[in-house]
């Protein structure tokens, strides 16, 4: 791993003195004050990690000093509390390293989370469902918003497909590693004969783009008003409010029809459309920075086969990090955090050897 030097970390640390003077002097404008709060807010983890790597050598660099001594046990302490600092430096080092790494600019951003049954039938919309489910217990868990964009149902009480906005903090720095295959094993409660199946749902999160971040031209949109279609009944549209757009440029199609006015379902397909461009944008940079170098985690990858849920064996295996979790109840009831957690740290290990290569 790449070792950071002390003039990196006296820079980390002057930067935060200077930030804490600023915020202190009350001289700041209002604009310039949230800037700059910001910005340290940012900075100031980083800084403590640093410190604690400044605070180690140091200790280390005053031992090596005191092992010198003519006195037989203070070189015996000092080479035990040697011992001690040089087990106790590398994780303090890794820790500053991970601080450092260039962060993803949508980590803080709200996602958009989309479900689709894949192969499987009624199989795999029950499963979408349970998927739904398990990122909405995860949610409420965190702190999180749901709101549900748009619903497809399937006659069995699962989802064909469902998009939900999902808003806290951090919501995209966790959840980014669920994009793609989510694969399930399990007799399917339509199955008589009590034979195991396999069915399949895809997940894409995407992080929601502000008005600011994607221009749409209005000459590039062609919106279709017509009547919603779907199950009858109480809820059924009787007026002409769905909405169906289309971005011309890239073919990009967004129909929205769950809500009743038309100024709504046209509201939500924006907002749909805006953080589908986004993506795009961001897969076209990310594509041009990381030539042919792909990171294994995190990817986003939508056709590749991410995670199996196995209900005889009560099991969960993500496949990108060979991680197998005997956990299945609990992580469908929201408690992922064990899961994602090791895929961050997969991810952080594997930019830091790129760093070093």
């Amino acid at each position: 791993m790449t070792t950071i030097s002390a003039e990196r970390i006296a820079q980390i640390e002057a930067r935060r003195d200077e930030l804490q003077a600023l915020m202190a002097s009350g001289e700041l404008a209002a604009e310039r004050f949230v800037s700059v709060s910001k910005e340290y807010a940012e900075l100031e983890p980083v800084a403590a990690a640093a410190g604690e790597v400044r605070r180690l050598r140091a200790e280390l660099d005053v031992l090596a000093d005191m092992a010198n001594d003519n006195d037989p046990d203070i070189r015996d302490m000092a080479a035990e509390e040697a011992a001690s600092i040089r087990e106790r430096l590398p994780e303090a080092e890794r820790d500053l390293a991970v601080k450092l790494l260039p962060r993803d600019a949508a980590d803080e951003r709200p996602a958009m989370l989309e479900i689709r049954a894949g192969t499987g039938g009624d199989e795999a919309a029950l499963f979408a469902g349970d998927l739904f489910r398990m990122y909405q217990r995860y949610a409420e868990e965190r702190g999180w918003r749901v709101e549900l964009i748009s619903a497809s149902a399937s006659e069995l009480g699962g989802f064909k497909e469902v998009v939900a906005s999902v808003a806290g903090q951090g919501v995209f720095a966790r959840l980014k590693y669920e994009s793609g295959v989510h694969r399930v094993q399990r007799v399917p409660a339509t199955e008589s004969g009590g034979r195991i199946h396999t069915s399949a749902a895809t997940v894409a999160v995407l992080p929601e783009a502000e008005d600011v971040d994607v221009h749409i031209d209005e000459k590039d949109l062609r919106v279709d008003i017509y009547r919603s279609s779907g199950p009858g009944g109480q809820g059924v549209n009787t007026t002409d409010s769905a909405v169906r757009i289309t971005h011309l440029p890239t073919g990009i199609v967004v129909i929205q029809q769950d809500e009743r006015s038309q100024h709504k379902n046209r509201a939500k397909a924006m907002k749909v459309l805006r953080t589908r461009l986004y993506e795009l944008e961001r897969e076209r940079l990310a594509s041009e920075r990381a030539g042919a170098r792909k990171s294994m985690v995190g990817s986003g990858d939508r056709s590749e086969r991410i995670r199996t849920y196995n209900f005889p064996q009560g099991r969960v295996t993500d496949h990108r990090i060979n991680l197998t979790l005997h956990r299945l109840p609990e992580i469908l009831e929201g408690h992922m955090d064990e899961l994602i957690d090791a895929l961050i740290a997969e991810d952080q290990a594997a930019r830091l050897a790129n760093l070093d290569g």
